[in-house]
């Protein structure tokens, strides 16, 4: 009786059963960490002139960012939030920067090499084409913590690494079909990516690498070679050139980003992260 007593006295709260479940986690931690981007945005495009919103309402919003995935660590997680740990950042940061900008060039050298990117000159650098910049960074610090960051991780403490790395990068790439101009195989290169971000992620037990490269991919497309970025309307950026031919190459209304070369070479590159990662193990 007495047994029986101490063990119904033990039974965890209907509060601390929810919280232990994988959905609820992945939910509050998805609410925590990407929360302050509209907040910011909707709060300073009521109080602040449009002119006046250029960069820092960006920047404002990845630092809440950053603190709200930190909080979700430390409350809901339960342990210190190594992952955006600022020791090592700029050589990991500088990592990313210099694998996600190589794989966009070598991406562009393919297609010119086929004859689908023309090339026709270089815009004088001005410095609004840093301006973007801002914006990247938001972008890469709160998709790399919410889908490597909660999605990831709480899949793989859940089913194991195999499984994280599947259902991370499944959901990831179906994130983006509301975009305009998406396909089978632009939805293809994107989980194909999250596939190698979770590998890098694995690698290093720290987003910033995955973060550099992510800003890189999406400023070196957009910014450097002036081409559309997921259905995102291309602007004017360092490089002058246009993707002419085969959508299966071009990527059509999508980008580059819904081309058969990327889909090749980042599966490349994530399957030879995967294998160091899993060989080590």
């Amino acid at each position: 009786m007495e047994n029986t007593l101490s063990m119904a006295s033990t039974k965890p709260s209907l509060a601390s059963r929810l919280m232990a479940h994988p959905l609820i986690r992945i939910v509050l931690g998805l609410v925590l960490t990407f929360a302050a981007v509209p907040l910011t945005m909707i709060v300073a495009s009521q109080l602040v002139a449009k002119p006046y919103r250029i960069v820092w309402p960006q920047l404002l919003a990845a630092v809440l960012v950053w603190f709200g995935y930190r909080f979700y660590l430390r409350r809901v997680e339960k342990r210190q939030p190594t992952e955006l740990a600022t020791s090592g950042m700029a050589r990991e940061l500088g990592a990313g920067l210099l694998l996600g900008g190589g794989l966009v060039a070598l991406t562009f050298a393919l297609l010119g090499a086929l004859g689908v990117y023309r090339f026709d000159g270089i815009n004088p650098f001005s410095v609004m084409m840093l301006v973007p910049l801002a914006e990247l960074a938001l972008v890469g610090l709160a998709e790399e913590a919410m889908f490597r960051g909660v999605i990831f991780g709480v899949t793989e403490r859940s089913l194991g690494s195999k499984a994280a790395i599947v259902i991370s990068s499944l959901v990831f790439g179906l994130g983006h079909l509301p975009n305009e101009g998406v396909s089978f195989l632009a939805v293809g290169v994107i989980t194909v990516y999250g596939v190698l971000q979770a590998a890098l992620y694995m690698k290093t037990r720290r987003l910033w690498v995955c973060i550099g490269s992510h800003v890189a991919w999406n400023y070196c497309v957009s910014t450097v070679f002036s081409a559309t970025v997921s259905g995102h309307a291309a602007t004017d950026g360092l490089l002058r050139g246009e993707l002419v031919g085969n959508t299966l190459l071009t990527g059509g209304v999508f980008g580059v980003e819904g081309s058969l070369i990327p889909l090749l070479l980042i599966t490349a590159a994530a399957l030879y992260c995967l294998r160091n990662v899993f060989r080590r193990a």
